[in-house]
């Protein structure tokens, strides 16, 4: 998007000043005259408030009625891209979350003039989503992002603020209430099930894990590890993500103003010890390490010599998926679902056998047997997100509700009562007694 503000021009035909604002020409008065200035600033004013964007007043109030939904959600998106982002200008995970959200709304009704969107509309978009398979949670959360875009467009004016009011009437889905489908909630995951995956993973991801379900940090903190956010000097080390608000350095809730450090205790630090480095800005944990790791594994491992060529072949510098300097969460997610898939194969007759491709393994399966393959996945398979489940109901049984909450940072205990579910082992040891 252009940074140039347009200029204060002389119409010569006329003797107006004039101004051009997404293609309208807006007539300002006399040619320098302090007036037509004064004139000009405000458009000019209102035009960038707006997000570069022309607004709804004056002489372009009957053009802004006429505004199809796809113009308004361009208009939307440039200010998405813009507001969303972390200090150090990339986008937040929000911005994705808005596109998706407003996938169905476009697909629907981006060719129909955004001042004639309504409740009745806004319910056949839930609608669509619902079709598409999203979960209650997920869709009550993208209607409130689509009454987010029509709120903003209010309040650039371009739209009729009597269409957002009207989206406000329309109440979030209730549950057993609604053919949306519960997502499952998200459960800890035992302890020997961790212990049995962290051999099938690289290094790096098992330190990885092994830090989560000692601290219950998150796995967006766990990824942007710096030895620069790390402070090592009592018995206790603290960690503090994003301490100088740098590349992906931001916590989860560092927009609210909250604080987050994260304390780390002797076995951590033996976990952590072996990756610190002598560059404190490097991130601790590089996928780009564990490529060239295995890489070497697959050389050491190899049956046949190396022709001259193949011994003197370097990565393509410009490679479409080359390994990066850290982890993101999706890149640790997909890790730790391979070292499952890895450490609970399906039985065997739905096993991948020994030199079977996976396009003949798809095929001796077909369609049923994938099926079953995909339900065995699901119900072997854990997530790092867990992680903190598991760590926060073990500080929950073993130091009570307020410990955990003070670890996991919280600064609510309901909030913490949803990451730490309640000992029943100790409930019924209580009512052996007293029930």
């Amino acid at each position: 998007m252009s940074k140039r503000i347009p200029k204060y021009r002389h119409h010569k035909p006329s003797g107006q000043a004039v101004v051009t604002l997404g293609g309208h020409d807006h007539y300002l008065g006399r040619w320098q005259t302090p007036e037509s200035k004064a004139e000009y600033d405000r458009l000019i004013a209102e035009w960038l408030a707006a997000g570069r964007n022309p607004v709804a007043t004056g002489s372009r109030a009957s053009a802004a009625a006429d505004l199809s939904l796809n113009e308004v959600l361009l208009a939307y998106w440039q200010h998405t891209e813009t507001y969303y982002r972390h200090p150090d200008g990339t986008p937040t995970s929000e911005a994705d979350n808005i596109r998706l959200a407003l996938r169905p709304l476009k697909r629907l009704y981006g060719h129909t003039p955004a001042a004639d969107f309504d409740s009745l509309a806004l319910e056949a978009v839930r609608e669509e989503m619902i079709r598409g398979g999203r979960c209650r949670s997920r869709v009550n959360r993208d209607i409130s992002r689509v009454r987010r875009l029509f709120r903003w467009a209010a309040s650039k004016k371009l739209v009729p603020l009597s269409v957002h009011q009207g989206l406000a009437t329309v109440e979030g889905l209730r549950t057993g209430r609604s053919e949306a489908r519960e997502r499952e909630p998200v459960r800890p995951v035992a302890e020997h099930v961790v212990e049995a995956t962290l051999p099938h993973m690289r290094p790096q991801v098992a330190a990885m894990a092994r830090l989560q379900l000692l601290t219950g940090m998150r796995p967006g903190e766990v990824v942007v590890m710096r030895g620069m956010d790390l402070e090592m000097t009592g018995k206790v080390w603290a960690y503090r993500p994003g301490s100088d608000a740098g590349p992906h350095g931001k916590h989860k809730t560092a927009y609210r103003g909250q604080a987050r450090v994260i304390l780390l205790g002797p076995r951590a630090q033996e976990v952590l010890r072996p990756w610190l480095r002598l560059n404190l800005r490097e991130y601790l944990f590089q996928p780009r390490e564990a490529m060239a790791q295995y890489r070497a594994e697959l050389r050491r491992n190899r049956k046949t010599p190396l022709t001259p060529s193949q011994a003197q072949r370097r990565p393509k510098k410009n490679a479409r998926r080359a390994a990066g300097d850290r982890y993101r969460v999706s890149s640790y997610d997909h890790a730790v679902m391979g070292a499952c898939d890895a450490a609970f194969p399906p039985p065997a007759p739905l096993a991948r056998l020994g030199g079977e491709t996976k396009k003949e393994w798809l095929a001796r399966l077909g369609p049923d047997g994938w099926a079953e393959v995909k339900r065995w996945r699901h119900a072997h398979r854990w997530r790092p997100n867990q992680l903190r489940h598991t760590k926060a109901t073990e500080l929950r049984r073993e130091c009570g509700l307020d410990a955990a909450r003070a670890v996991l940072g919280h600064r609510s205990p309901q909030i913490t009562e949803v990451y730490a579910e309640i000992d029943l082992a100790k409930a019924a040891q209580v009512m052996e007694k007293l029930g």
